[in-house]
């Protein structure tokens, strides 16, 4: 009988074709451990007479030797922000507690033309805006993983941190996610997961419901480099519903091994040796270029001068774009109302007041302000300026290198309550993360040893714009060096 437990989605796809076990076997196990472990609050809704639905009709499929498609049977699960027609969307919010689609976003379109099956929409950070799943309307998702040397609770990472939790805990074979500043990368750093970025315009943003529209874009979560491959390869598509959708060919991701890392040049940037970060974390950094220069790679310095200008820059940007996207939220055409008054400007702001977490407000806030009268200049106009500088940086950089090689958190998951106190400090978590996503970069967060209270450590390689294969190779190589999992 087959351990379902041990199953990745390369091996369960094996299992599946050899008719070892049906997906509905494999969708039932999974729904039992949902339940199970209904405690880690990994998932909003649940979708289980769907997932068994869908289960049944790849079984078909199989049995009657039907064309497959390249996740046909797998049971995974679907951020909240991506809207699943018919079923409850509500981006971990309470103004869109009630919010139920009328149309798929292209993403998960894709992935049910795929063959995957929905267990159920995953817990995520309101409006994808934290750094620890501690923003939910819904409550905290906690991190399967324990430290070694307490029991405490620990964040799973954010914004996707149902997802990366679910996953780490055995609920799903993969989970999709949104990365804007590093909600794919940090939260799969935390729990031990592979995160992959797509370059900007790769996945569509039809049907996400928006947080920063320049820098939103979906990604897998996912147990292998391998899986994050596959399921990638059936997230992405040219969609004409999305302006920033590219038309640029599709490579095959799953021939991601052909690419010999042998001779090319891995960068590290010198800034991003930074004052604070965690010793054990930088250790692991020198671990990676070891493996890199174990397989024939050059490892040489590189310099993004701009690196210590990124944070303060997306913190300018995100809440600026975020504050025109939540202006639609206003009580009238759908989500939460706030009790009717007499007076419409008076519900606009009690609906919202009512309606929005305390970090989306302080984002809103700090958006409006950057935009307004007086300081758009002084602030929104320079921050774009900034960005420019920052994509250029990665531009320079890559004339030297193929790819870029950092850890990708300045620390491990931490118990939860333990930084919410202080914006400033959960906002640093992002520091690594955020400059690739502000130049538009395609980025891997493989998981890549454990630190002396047994808790992962995950390494980041940023890619050219389109180049897929050498950032899934890169992270191919971290897997296969670690020495644990």
């Amino acid at each position: 009988m087959t351990d379902f437990s041990k199953l990745n989605i390369t091996s369960a796809l094996l299992g599946l074709k050899n008719k070892d076990f049906k997906s509905v076997e494999l969708t039932e196990y999974f729904i039992n451990q949902i339940d199970k472990k209904d405690s880690l609050n990994c998932f909003i809704t649940k979708t289980f007479d769907k997932a068994v639905d869908m289960a049944k009709r790849s079984d078909e499929k199989i049995t009657k030797n039907q064309e497959l498609g390249l996740l046909e049977g797998i049971p995974i699960g679907m951020k909240d922000l991506f809207c699943t027609k018919d079923i409850r969307t509500t981006a971990g919010s309470k103004i869109l507690n009630s919010f139920i689609p009328f149309y798929e976003s292209t993403v998960s379109k894709n992935l049910w033309d795929s063959g995957a099956v929905l267990l159920g929409k995953t817990n995520m950070d309101e409006f994808a805006m934290g750094s620890a799943n501690t923003t939910s309307f819904f409550g905290n998702v906690i991190n399967p993983l324990k430290s070694k040397n307490n029991d405490k609770d620990l964040v799973p990472g954010g914004s996707s941190g149902g997802s990366a939790s679910s996953v780490a805990a055995g609920l799903c074979l993969a989970a999709t996610g949104s990365d804007t500043g590093g909600s794919i990368r940090q939260p799969a750093s935390f729990c031990g997961l592979v995160g992959l970025k797509p370059t900007y315009g790769r996945c569509s943003r039809f049907g996400m419901v928006a947080f920063a529209s320049s820098l939103d874009q979906a990604g897998p979560i996912s147990l292998t480099v391998e899986d994050s491959a596959r399921m990638l390869q059936s997230m992405v598509s040219y969609d004409s519903k999305d302006s920033t959708s590219s038309k640029k060919k599709i490579e095959n991701f799953l021939n991601y091994k052909k690419y010999d890392l042998k001779g090319k040049k891995i960068g590290v940037p010198k800034e991003y040796l930074l004052d604070g970060l965690n010793a054990e974390i930088k250790k692991a950094w020198d671990l990676g270029i070891s493996w890199f220069k174990s397989v024939g790679s050059e490892i040489v310095e590189v310099s993004l001068p701009n690196t210590d200008s990124a944070l303060p820059t997306y913190y300018i940007i995100a809440p600026a774009e975020a504050s025109a996207n939540l202006a639609r939220y206003d009580g009238i055409r759908y989500g939460f109302r706030a009790e009717e008054k007499s007076d419409l400007t008076q519900l606009y702001e009690e609906t919202r007041a009512q309606g929005f977490g305390k970090e989306v407000k302080r984002r809103l806030m700090i958006g409006t302000y950057v935009l307004s009268a007086g300081y758009y200049d002084a602030y929104y106009l320079k921050a774009l300026k900034v960005r420019k500088l920052i994509s250029d940086d990665f531009s320079k950089a890559f004339k030297k290198c193929d790819l870029i090689l950092t850890p990708t958190t300045p620390n491990v998951a931490f118990p939860i309550g333990e930084k919410q106190t202080d914006p400033i400090e959960m906002y640093l978590n992002d520091v690594l993360t955020v400059p690739a996503s502000l130049a538009g970069l395609p980025a891997i967060s493989v998981s890549a040893s454990l630190n002396s209270d047994s808790l992962p450590r995950g390494l980041q390689s940023n890619g050219k714009l389109f180049e897929k294969s050498s950032i899934l190779s890169a992270g191919s190589v971290i897997e296969d060096s670690r020495d644990f999992l």
